[in-house]
């Protein structure tokens, strides 16, 4: 299994409980920490002896934004080369590229049916 250990950031609870859920039903021992503010997110890393295998990023949210958390990720030595999916509602292509311009690994659209996350997670957890 390639990521034991992921963080979330989401600033909706409701997509937080989803995308846990949909974790658990890979049934893999993956530990996931969430949330809901990109700017305590990074304080917290920063200040973090382990780091998570990937990240998982909401782009609209308040405080900081995920754009503006991609900036602030890859600046830092420590922190630059955990990978980070972008989990959004937007499919618009301009922000795709933008996203992965700024150091995204991947993209995803957030699906609009809870077996498709599933699907999706485990296509890129397993």
């Amino acid at each position: 299994m390639k990521y034991k250990s992921i963080l979330l950031i989401d600033d909706d609870d409701d997509d937080k409980e989803i995308f846990l859920a949909a974790l658990e039903q890979l049934n893999k021992p993956i530990n996931c920490t969430a949330f809901n503010n990109a700017n305590d997110a990074l304080v917290t890393l920063e200040a973090r002896a382990k780091l998570p295998d990937i990240i998982f990023l909401d782009l609209n949210m308040p405080v900081m934004n995920g754009q503006q958390f991609l900036r602030e990720l890859k600046k830092r030595e420590a922190l630059r080369n955990i990978p980070v999916i972008v989990v959004s509602t937007t499919s618009n292509a301009d922000t795709i590229l933008s996203t992965k311009a700024l150091g995204a690994n991947g993209f995803i659209t957030k699906p609009s049916k809870f077996n498709e996350l599933i699907n999706v997670l485990a296509s890129i957890l397993i």
